[in-house]
């Protein structure tokens, strides 16, 4: 049975790939390089204004929103008051702006992208069929893979890291928004429709409102899957917090490792947080 399988040609998939990706590389690369210009030059725009916010005013900012957010809740107030000092005290505040500037970018386009995805999919069958498959792809495909593509389109820097980023963590709010979408009751369209409603209005004035808290369920985990990136965002050049915990892997030096790893655990904790809250309803 081994002779017989071994006789049959091996498919040259690698062969293609390679092929499909000198393709794309040789006639987008006009189209790859102004991207890469825009958005890193964007990107280190936002990072040199959160730079140029004192540190002191941005914890209280933060604290401000985390009070009120928390419906006035101190618990998570102090926490982040508490975990933004650790970080400044241990001289990676910049390293925080840098990965608070990767996540912001990362997420944004993520759901900027992902929710019109979700509705589509909710809308058309057809559409559902085909993108399942794909996103079960894009989230079972390991994250180092997606560095790949991403040097050979944008090379080194912050935009490979932010593409990776975006591939790996959009499938979340693409599921859920379609999820939400499908979860709304029919009765409620129905008599949305008998009081005259079209569609867009009745996307806007139902659905969406309806769904917010299962969508609002996605972006807390795309938000998530992008900070979960930044550490293999910095094997390409993104800097930040992850370029600390991989300059002390690459040296084998745990300190220095584990600080910038709580740093990361502090802010990961503090995003998801402050994004369930907004989920949670008023009253």
């Amino acid at each position: 049975m081994n002779n017989l399988l071994d006789q049959i040609p091996m498919m040259p998939l690698a062969k293609w790939t390679n092929n499909a990706m000198d393709y794309i590389t040789e006639h987008g690369q006009g189209f790859f390089d102004a991207i890469q210009e825009n958005t890193e030059s964007m990107m280190l725009a936002v990072t040199d204004f959160l730079l140029m916010v004192p540190a002191i005013v941005f914890i209280l900012l933060v604290a401000v929103l985390a009070f009120f957010a928390t419906k006035k809740k101190l618990g998570l107030t102090i926490f982040a008051v508490l975990g933004l000092l650790f970080i400044y005290n241990q001289g990676l505040w910049s390293d925080l702006m840098n990965t608070v500037t990767l996540v912001l970018f990362a997420s944004l386009i993520s759901i900027i992208i992902g929710i019109p995805v979700g509705i589509c999919m909710s809308k058309s069958r057809v559409f559902e069929s085909i993108m399942k498959p794909v996103l079960d792809f894009m989230q079972t495909m390991p994250g180092f893979v997606y560095l790949i593509p991403a040097v050979a389109f944008f090379g080194i820097g912050l935009v490979p890291g932010v593409f990776a980023s975006i591939i790996f963590s959009i499938p979340p709010t693409i599921r859920f928004t379609n999820l939400g979408i499908q979860q709304v009751p029919k009765e409620l369209i129905e008599a949305s429709e008998s009081f005259g409603s079209t569609g867009p209005q009745k996307l806007f004035n139902v659905e969406l409102p309806l769904a917010k808290s299962t969508i609002m369920a996605g972006v807390n985990q795309t938000v998530m899957l992008s900070l979960s990136m930044v550490v293999i965002a910095s094997m390409i050049g993104a800097e930040g917090l992850g370029q600390k915990v991989l300059t002390a892997v690459q040296r084998a030096d745990v300190g220095p490792g584990f600080v910038a790893g709580l740093a990361l655990v502090i802010f990961a904790i503090l995003i998801d947080r402050l994004t369930q809250s907004f989920n949670t309803k008023k009253g």
